[in-house]
Formats: C-alpha cells, sequence, structure tokens
C-alpha cells in the first residue's frame, strides 16, 4: 500500500470534471472482449470470484477409474454432463440416496 493516505474520493471529483477530448480517444484503450474477460468484479473491496463457490465437504472428488472404451464412448455420446450421468448411474446400481 503506498504511503500516501489521502483520500480517493478527491482524485474521483477530479477525474469525473474531467472531459476527454476527441483528439484523445486514440489513447483509450479498446473495450474488446479480452479486456472483459481479464477484468476483476469487485464490490467495495471484496474481489468476487467467477465460477462455482467453493463447496466443502459436498464437493465432489476426482478419480481416476479404468473402464471400457465403448462405456466411456457411449457416456461421452450423450454430450455435455456426461460424467454427472456417469455418477446419477453409479447412485442408482448402489442405491445411494443423493446427500445435500
Amino acid at each position: 500500500m503506498p504511503g500516501n493516505k489521502r483520500s480517493i474520493k478527491s482524485d474521483l471529483a477530479k477525474v469525473d470534471r474531467r472531459r476527454i477530448k476527441p483528439r484523445e480517444y486514440d489513447d483509450a484503450p479498446e473495450l474488446d472482449d479480452d479486456f472483459f474477460e481479464r477484468a476483476e468484479i469487485r464490490d467495495g473491496e471484496t474481489v468476487i470470484r467467477r465460477g462455482r463457490p467453493p463447496l466443502g465437504s459436498d464437493a465432489k472428488q476426482p478419480v481416476t477409474i479404468r473402464l471400457d472404451a465403448d462405456v466411456v464412448a457411449a457416456y461421452r455420446a450423450l454430450g455435455r454432463g456426461w460424467q454427472t450421468q456417469v455418477n446419477a448411474d453409479l447412485r442408482k446400481a448402489r442405491k445411494l440416496k443423493k446427500t445435500g
């Protein structure tokens, strides 16, 4: 943190008063998709993380399992969510109730 403790509010007031002149537009960065993909989303001082929040004890565990090639091909042919379907079928086969 810089040693300067002045309030950012005074700087924001200056920025709000500043008007960009037409010749300065070329200096401004282009706000393309890449710019927004790298952006941090904030709520006050808190950075809001993208993606799924931590699930704690209910989180699924990554495992390595060997299956026949035709079994894997059949599940992958289902498309997106095929691993969830494997989980559901295993749960059904073992007669396990869904937690949570």
